[in-house]
């Protein structure tokens, strides 16, 4: 599967890259366009079918590993996390406390280089996530959690640079 990087947005919102200003309150800028790292934000209305979620950046050069955690409360939903040394992206669930059994088969090679910029597209459909990497479809994970719209929270961190996150 080949594609684009394809935006959707409804009218009332503000643009991607604009941050809403309350009146006598600054908004926060960083520097060289990157997140800090680890990165938290919330999910608005929680993750559900049809809902995707975008995140762009850069591979840091000496990396190990990095991951992406969508959080329901303290669990953690889904859990990508490429590991350079393995030459793998481990996929899990963690359920209180507990991880589950790794998932390791790609339907590719490894979509992620040291020192390579990135974009990851999480797409939630009704029975799994699919993950799609610079426009190529890396793989689907299967829900272990169901209570899609209590999954609230999004986490990058690791040996990464953060450009972009869409939620």
């Amino acid at each position: 599967m080949e594609l684009s990087l394809t935006t959707f947005q409804s009218r009332d919102l503000q643009p991607v890259h604009q941050a809403p200003v309350a009146p006598g309150i600054q908004p926060v800028v960083y520097p060289n366009s990157a997140y800090p790292v680890p990165f938290f934000t919330t999910i608005p209305y929680g993750f559900k079918p049809n809902k995707s979620i975008i995140i762009s950046g850069t591979v840091l050069p000496n990396a190990k590993c990095f991951h992406i955690n969508l959080h329901r409360g303290t669990d953690i939903a889904f859990h990508l996390n490429p590991r350079f040394d393995e030459n793998a992206v481990v996929r899990n669930t963690q359920i209180d406390s507990s991880w589950g059994p790794d998932e390791r088969s790609l339907f590719g090679k490894m979509p992620f280089n040291r020192g390579q910029d990135f974009t990851v597209w999480i797409l939630c459909e009704d029975h799994c996530f699919k993950v799609v990497v610079d426009g190529k479809h890396l793989c689907d994970y299967w829900y272990h959690l169901t209570d899609l719209q209590a999954i609230a929270g999004l986490e990058v961190a690791g040996d990464v640079q953060l450009t972009h996150e869409q939620t």
